[in-house]
Parts: C-alpha cells; sequence; structure tokens
C-alpha cells in the first residue's frame, strides 16, 4: 500500500464542481488583480476568525513582514520568538531591521514556553512573536500576561493553525495582530501562494493595506513606501470556496489524530500533547522517535511516505548560529517525524502507518 503524506488531489476532488466553476467566473471575468471576489474572501476570513479586519496579501512571509512595519517594529527592536519554527517568521523580523531572539520551546507542545520569555526580555524588547506550531496554539494566556506585565506587543504567526482555539477563542484573536498563510499543503490552502493578516485594530489594519498596496491610500494617492503584495483573484476564488469546508475538514483531520493517538500508544514513540481547553487542528501529525532516521527509511520502504519538518532549530541555521544553543530545540529537531495528515486519509490507511511503526519499534 502507498500511503502519500498528503494528497491534495483528493481534496480537490470533493469540491471539483465548485472550485472549477469558481475559476471559469474569475476568467470568463477577466479580472484577475483585486474586485469584488477578493473583498469577499477577506470579509467572509475576517467573519470566520472573528476580527474586524482582513488584508490578503502575496504569501504568509510578506504578511508577517507587513505587520512588523504596520506596528512599527524596526532598527534596534528586538522580537522575541520561538527557536524551533520556519525561518520566515525569524528572516521577515530581520528584514525590517529588527533582531529575532530565540526563546526555547515546551518539550511536549513544541510552542514557545512562556516560563522562558521573560529571561530574554531587554529594554530594547518591542514584541513576542508567538507560533501556533504544528496546528496546535501557543500558550496565548501565558504569553499575554507577560506582554502586558512589559507593555509588549504581540504578533501571532497563524500560519499553521487556521481555526484553533483556546477555550474556543480562535488563534489571531489574541495578539495585537496575527498572520496567516494559505500555501497549498495549509489547512486551508490555495493553488498558489497567498497570505493574510488580521487584526481588530482599525489603524493598524489601514497601515498594512497601505504598506501592501504600494503605499497607496486611495488609488494613485502615494502616502508611504511600501510594496506590492497581492493575494490575485483566482486564489481569492479558490480560497472562497475552500473556506465553506475547512470546519469539515479540520474535524477530519481530528479524526485521524484520534485514530494515531489510540493506535500508537504503546509503540515506544511519543505522542502529541494538547493543553486541556486547547484544540489542535493538525496541520501536522508529529511523533519523537529515538531512531527517527531508521523509522523514517523504514517507512519508505514500505510505502508511507513522512517528512521531517524542521531538520534544524533556527539557532543551528549559520545566519542565526550567534544565538548559541537551545537544550530542547537542539535535541527534539533530531528526534521528530511528521506522519500522513490530510481529511481524506482512511482508518484502513493510518492502521497500515501504525502497524508499520509497530513493527519498527516492537
Amino acid at each position: 500500500m502507498h500511503v502519500p503524506f498528503v494528497d491534495l488531489k483528493e481534496q480537490y476532488l470533493s469540491i471539483k464542481e465548485e472550485i472549477d466553476n469558481s475559476i471559469a467566473r474569475v476568467l470568463e471575468n477577466t479580472s484577475f488583480i483585486g474586485g469584488g471576489i477578493v473583498d469577499q474572501f477577506e470579509n467572509s476570513f475576517a467573519q470566520y476568525i472573528g476580527v474586524n479586519q482582513c488584508i490578503s496579501c502575496a504569501n504568509g512571509t510578506d504578511a508577517i513582514e507587513i505587520a512588523l512595519e504596520a506596528l512599527g517594529i524596526g532598527e534596534d527592536d528586538e522580537v522575541l520568538m520561538p527557536a524551533y519554527t520556519w525561518v520566515s517568521t525569524a528572516s521577515a523580523v530581520s528584514r525590517v531591521g529588527a533582531k529575532p531572539v530565540f526563546v526555547d520551546v515546551h518539550p511536549d507542545f513544541y510552542t514557545m514556553d512562556a516560563a522562558k520569555i521573560e529571561e530574554k526580555i531587554t529594554s530594547k524588547t518591542r514584541a513576542i512573536l508567538p507560533v501556533h506550531f504544528y496546528g496546535l496554539p501557543a500558550d496565548m494566556p501565558g504569553i499575554l500576561s507577560i506582554a502586558k506585565k512589559h507593555s509588549l506587543l504581540v504578533i501571532e504567526d497563524c500560519a499553521q493553525a487556521h481555526g484553533a482555539t483556546i477555550n474556543g477563542q480562535k488563534v489571531a484573536t489574541f495578539g495585537d495582530i496575527a498572520t496567516f498563510s494559505f500555501y497549498p499543503g495549509k489547512n486551508l490552502g490555495a493553488y498558489g501562494d497567498g497570505g493574510a493578516i488580521v487584526t481588530n485594530n482599525g489603524d493598524l489594519a489601514s497601515k498594512a493595506r497601505v504598506i501592501a498596496r504600494l503605499g497607496q491610500k486611495g488609488k494613485h494617492n502615494h502616502v508611504a513606501i511600501g510594496r506590492n503584495s497581492r493575494l490575485d483573484t483566482l486564489q481569492a476564488a479558490i480560497l472562497q470556496v475552500k473556506l465553506k469546508y475547512l470546519n469539515a475538514w479540520t474535524k477530519g483531520r481530528q479524526q485521524v489524530a484520534k485514530w494515531y493517538n489510540e493506535a500508537l500508544k504503546e509503540a515506544f514513540v511519543k505522542l502529541p500533547s494538547v493543553p486541556e481547553g486547547f484544540s489542535h487542528v493538525y496541520h501536522l501529525y508529529v511523533i519523537q522517535a529515538e531512531d527517527r532516521d531508521g523509522l523514517k527509511e523504514h517507512l519508505k520502504r514500505n510505502g508511507i511516505d513522512t517528512q521531517i519538518h524542521y531538520p534544524k532549530p533556527l539557532n543551528q541555521l549559520g545566519i542565526f548560529e550567534h544565538q548559541g544553543s537551545f537544550p530542547v530545540s537542539d535535541v527534539m529537531s533530531g528526534k521528530l517525524l511528521s506522519l500522513p495528515m490530510y481529511a481524506e486519509l482512511t482508518k484502513e490507511q493510518v492502521e497500515y502507518v501504525v502497524n508499520s511503526i509497530r513493527e519498527f519499534t516492537k
């Protein structure tokens, strides 16, 4: 049996008629940039998240950078963020002239460890940038308490956590501003690149929109040095269709995770942990194994596709290695393995993956 890591074609086939019709309407109207469809998606996504403002943009990395610029973060500022995450989060901070300062992650949850934040705060610290990692929200109650105590801004990186919640409240509604990616493999993915910035702060939203639209406040009224970062109309049309299925797909992912959790209890691997009151949307289902590379090769021989997200923590990359060591991130990065995870996975496929893991670890 072959079990793909993700199967975007299976998802497409389930909504093919709606997607094809939506794309056809864009082609017929020949409105490929901006317009009512983009506005419609921005409004729909803002309503889904539970915020007042959504500014779509070209990708998730742009979204972080634009959010930082809108907050006025730049030269000589420091931004606290997790040591273990995708490089875009840190590079966006560096691109605006600020310094990313790493905080180790929690050994069970893999998100920024709130207990280790305050020791990293200096007179230059302006903001905390938690990442809701693998689909699990970061410890926002703990982070917000620290941010309030030290008068720090909070930017949420929600690229992997569309629809995740803490006590029923969706991520992206806790901090001052939040960002999303709509890369095809995300829980809500386009058929190309895409991103968004969301906030309840009208002034911040206005600044972000000006920055993302070439510094314009109204057509040809250039009031700032901006950039060209837009969600094209085709992607907006696709996302508008897919958004209404997101909750169902999330439930599907959570069911797959439940099958994994129940069947892997005795398999000598560490399973994902979820704090009480937190909902995990399982963008990735990640286990820890002592012989991660051996297990990966064993699963490959059995036709099971897996991934390593991510091979190195940020402090082990040459561009950031001056920040030193981070015990949790440094050790666990060599043990983490992402198993196949998508809403359309069948129980038979999951059982095959589980049996293959048991065969290796027994």
